[in-house]
């Protein structure tokens, strides 16, 4: 649906945006993740036709938008809500019918396409309450409301809950799961949780320095990090240098600080790679039961316990190797762990994720 080719943007000579191309599927949720300041909200601001690309093209169904003129019906398919929330100091009501008086629409139709976006963002009754006075989540409810009452084709949200609570959150994520399944919006964001990328996305682009380093399925980018920085952002906690020193029934013999682990891969013998585990791969065992039936087996002692929310990280060091494997708060005290315990650690060669030892800046 939407073909973004070779964008570059410029701000007083500093690029915010290099060589970015990436296609957008119809119907699809495309999350952008990335650190903060890479470009991710001039990218979609470019896509929102609020920005213009210093170079390079965007698409729409073939057709270039990229310099459009003011009033062009082609904006009217696209339709932007904002992190921070939007409310005019007027009524919930008007808040939301202005972009429908802007296109002409007549007062009774205007009041039962309200009356209906409100009973569907869950504020049924709110059209007289003044929209200043709401919750930070009811305001962002009718800002997506203001956006969805005019149908547009393609719905941008550029970090829609980054300033709300758990609760508001999962009200604003099952609109959009909504408005993207039931009416078949396609949907762009931008988001800081990697969780919630996972959650509501089709595929995912992770951008650092403005550029797309990679993107894919959301199985793809977080089980196949191409780069040991995004492998980083996604949260893979074990990073290790390694070489491949020999192979087995098809399997790589990784040589990491003294200890060998068996991974699947490609990579030929010889060859300097970087090792990633996820911590949430490995399991972890204080005594002889069934761990045997995994590839990689190391024997460690625990030297820290990093609570994070209902589950922690345990640190385990074994010779000059060290890893990070998740456990629940109920193990921990069940196999009292706690530094200097004496613990397995276990994980199958399919756990193990190789990458190039160099860190391309781009490895799309």
């Amino acid at each position: 649906m939407i073909d973004i080719r070779n964008l570059t943007k410029e701000f007083d000579g500093n690029y915010v945006l290099t060589d970015v191309s990436e296609t957008i599927r119809k119907g699809e949720i495309f999350a952008i993740i990335g650190p903060s300041g890479q470009g991710k909200t001039t990218l979609l601001r470019i896509l929102g036709l609020l920005e213009r690309p210093t170079s390079g093209q965007v698409l729409l169904e073939g057709r270039s938008i990229t310099h459009l003129s003011d009033n062009d019906p082609v904006r009217r398919r696209i339709g932007m809500v904002f992190q921070n929330h939007v409310a005019f100091k007027d009524s919930v009501y008007n808040n939301i019918a202005i972009g429908l008086r802007y296109r002409g629409f007549g007062k009774d139709e205007i009041k039962k396409k309200i009356l209906q976006k409100l009973d569907e963002i869950g504020l049924a009754g709110y059209e007289n309450r003044k929209a200043t006075t709401l919750s930070g989540g009811e305001k962002q409810r009718v800002s997506l409301a203001r956006v969805m009452v005019t149908g547009p084709d393609i719905l941008i949200l550029d970090e829609p809950t980054a300033n709300l609570d758990p609760v508001s959150t999962e009200v604003i994520e099952d609109l959009i799961r909504y408005y993207n399944k039931e009416l078949g919006t396609t949907v762009l964001m931008s988001t800081h949780d990697l969780i919630q990328g996972q959650r509501l996305a089709d595929r995912v682009a992770v951008m650092m320095n403005g550029r797309f380093i990679q993107s894919g399925t959301i199985f793809d980018v977080f089980t196949r990090p191409c780069s040991v920085d995004v492998a980083k952002f996604i949260g893979i906690g074990n990073i290790l240098p390694g070489k491949v020193i020999r192979k087995e029934d098809g399997i790589s013999v990784i040589l990491t600080h003294g200890v060998e682990i068996f991974a699947i891969g490609e990579n030929p013998v010889g060859t300097r790679v970087k090792v990633a585990i996820r911590p949430e791969e490995i399991t972890l065992h204080t005594g002889p039961d069934r761990w045997s039936s995994a590839r990689n087996v190391i024997f460690g002692t625990v030297t820290g316990v990093r609570p994070f929310g209902i589950i922690s990280l345990i640190g385990v060091k074994s010779g000059d190797l060290h890893l990070s494997a998740q456990v629940t708060w109920q193990s921990i005290h069940e196999l009292d762990l706690k530094p200097g315990v004496q613990v397995v650690l276990s994980f199958k060669a399919p756990s193990v994720h190789l990458m190039p030892e160099e860190n391309h800046h781009e490895c799309r």
